[in-house]
Formats: structure tokens, sequence, C-alpha cells
């Protein structure tokens, strides 16, 4: 039995402050996604994971992270495979905030995320940053209807 299936390796970043998160705007760039989330993107052949979640970061947002601590992982089912995002988040961050094609970058106050237009799965995925007791941000898909498991 072949236990080898294709995987899409990504990476997902929230920047944070005692009171702040950074967050792209992804409304009006023609995205399937839409909706205020978090800077990242895929993991190029042969990077390392830190790498790629801190170059994506510095392309997304100007801002040279360190120390991103890994926290979790998303999943869903894609064709033939699965589609993972190591999530990580970091809190030491440096230089000129700055916005790119993937978005407009604004920090949000943790209090007013509710005024704001998140992506549809963002608070599920907000509590896999936040809370101890969870790792893992996972998709199943049944027909057309797809079901978020927090574990």
């Amino acid at each position: 039995m072949d236990r080898t299936e294709r995987v899409e390796l990504t990476v997902m970043c929230m920047v944070y402050d005692e009171r702040r998160i950074l967050m792209q705007n992804r409304e009006g760039r023609g995205r399937k996604w839409k909706g205020y989330a978090l800077p990242g993107g895929h993991v190029e052949p042969g990077e390392s994971f830190v790498e790629a979640v801190k170059r994506e970061v510095r392309e997304e947002t100007g801002l040279a992270i360190s120390s991103p601590v890994l926290c979790g992982v998303k999943q869903f089912p894609i064709e033939e495979g699965r589609y993972v995002v190591l999530l990580y988040k970091a809190k030491e961050f440096s230089g000129r905030l700055v916005s790119s094609e993937e978005g407009e970058m604004e920090w949000v106050d943790r209090d007013r995320l509710s005024e704001y237009e998140l992506a549809d799965d963002f608070p599920e995925l907000l509590r896999v940053f936040e809370e101890d007791g969870l790792s893992e941000f996972r998709y199943t898909v049944e027909g057309e209807e797809w079901t978020v498991h927090l574990e």
C-alpha cells in the first residue's frame, strides 16, 4: 500500500503585539478567499519552514520577524492530496510596515476584530493561534459541505 500523497506546503503568521494583530485585507483583489486574514504563502522547494514564514512576512508586510513560534497546522483536502498550512506567531519584528499586491496591511485591535469583514474561517483559526489546548484546524469535505474540526 502506497502511503504517499501530494502535499502543498504553505505557512501563515500572526504578527502581534499586546493589543493588536497585523491583518491583510484581501478584498478587491479578485481572490477566491476574501476578507481580513493573516500574511503567508507557499514554501519554496528546499526552503525551511522558518525561512519561508520569514520571507513571506517580509514580502507581504515589509517587516522582518524574528523567533517565529510554530503553534499549529491547518489542513484541507485537495485533488489527490492535502493542502497544509504551518501556523506561526511572532511578536518580535522590525522594519516599516508596507502593503503588497497580496493585500493592504493594517494593525487591528483585538477588541475590534468583530467590526471587520474577516476571512470566513478566521474566528476558528484564531483559536488555534491563541488556545493552548488546540494545535490543528482541519476541514473535511462531504459533497459540497466543508466542515471545520479543531483539535
